[in-house]
């Protein structure tokens, strides 16, 4: 492939795409195992879309900082002194360096290479032994910024200057979200869990976005979570994925004494997972990174009412990562393996009308919106 698909590679890989579910095949094997549609990922999804970065309360503080990498382009957010939210290309306009590692608080942006120093809106202040250049003005040399936006208590860039802000493209995201979790900008970091996935990304986000599977592969998941109740919902850029908490008592962890007594997850385009497991009242924020055509890393952050926590949610905790994730995992990295041989091009997409949680119809969903980016960028 050239840089660019073309109209022929894109009608060649939406083969087999149909708008009603019912009638569709999957995405195409190739779409998850050729490096040239993964470089296609890559510059027109991830780096034209809105990525999670971290909740608020990392970035509440004037010159509180974080530093993070979004399709290989090195990014850092910033509060300002002003209590501005902003966000630049994490690179000095002299020679390229790095400017911040990591996160923290900082009067001021100052290049480790050079020590030209920057103010906290990335205009350049100093830069030593510069006095004898020709038209040099200091003044006139700021950091390229990122957009950045603060959505239900989460912080979001992207590197795509003309795209429209998160709060208009995600509709009734943050109503929905903030009506199952009124308390969400309070809640305070307490773990993280990261996984090295032998699978590409798409495989992961379609594993994510259906519970086919759960009966055959997460016994425990289906006694959690009253399974006659759940219900999957497709809006514009994202899902919702809804269930009553089980009545009974399961072998995933208790939740007897829970206050949550919902089973609350949106999807939100393309790579962000949001989540209100049964129990205290907790977020979790699943990030799904694409890191290679057949490799993914995971990153799973627990917000919670209190920066430790309790017994309960140490068992939460240890459920999600020692159960379902090893589950889940064997899953797509076995599934990446069966795409990358001839006998696998794609399959039909199971569909219930009702959207119940036996349906794969937010992977569908998940797919048109694929398509509709690898059409966008094709020639």
């Amino acid at each position: 492939m050239t840089e660019q698909p073309t109209s022929q590679q894109f009608a060649d890989i939406s083969k087999g795409y149909h708008e009603n579910p019912s009638s569709s095949f999957s995405l195409r094997a190739e779409a998850y195992t050729d490096p040239a549609w993964h470089a296609v990922d890559l510059r027109e999804i991830i780096a034209k879309t809105w990525q999670w970065v971290c909740h608020v309360e990392k970035l509440r503080k004037p010159g509180s900082f974080v530093t993070i990498e979004i399709a290989g382009q090195p990014v850092a957010v910033v509060r300002d002194r002003e209590g501005v939210l902003r966000a630049f290309y994490n690179v000095c306009k002299h020679r390229a360096h790095q400017l911040l590692s990591g996160e923290g608080n900082t009067t001021r942006i100052m290049c480790p290479y050079h020590a030209w120093v920057y103010k906290l809106d990335g205009q350049l202040v100093r830069a030593p032994h510069t006095e004898n250049l020709n038209g040099f003005e200091p003044k006139e040399i700021c950091l390229d910024e990122v957009q950045v936006e603060e959505f239900c208590g989460f912080v979001f860039v992207n590197l795509d200057r003309e795209a429209s802000p998160l709060s208009e493209l995600s509709g009734d995201l943050e109503t929905e979200i903030r009506h199952w979790a009124p308390d969400i900008e309070e809640l305070t970091f307490a773990h993280r869990l990261t996984y090295d996935i032998k699978s590409n990304w798409k495989n992961v986000v379609d594993n994510f976005l259906e519970c086919y599977h759960c009966p055959t592969a997460h016994k425990d998941f289906c006694e959690l979570v009253d399974m006659d109740t759940y219900k999957v919902t497709t809006h514009g850029i994202y899902s919702s994925h809804m269930a009553d908490a089980g009545n009974t008592t399961n072998s995933a962890y208790d939740v007897s004494n829970a206050t949550v007594k919902t089973h609350a997850v949106w999807w939100l385009w393309p790579n962000t997972c949001i989540m209100r497991y049964p129990g205290r009242s907790s977020m979790i924020i699943l990030n799904i990174i694409p890191a290679g055509p057949d490799r993914t890393l995971e990153t799973y952050d627990f917000f919670l009412e209190t920066k430790e926590p309790n017994e309960a949610e140490v068992e939460t905790i240890r459920y999600l990562d020692e159960v379902l994730q090893v589950e889940d995992i064997n899953i797509v990295e076995s599934v990446q393996k069966g795409m990358n041989t001839p006998a696998f091009d794609a399959g039909r997409i199971v569909n219930d009308p009702d959207g119940s949680g036996m349906s794969e119809h937010a992977v569908h969903h998940f797919h048109g919106l694929v398509l509709d980016a690898y059409k966008r960028a094709a020639r």
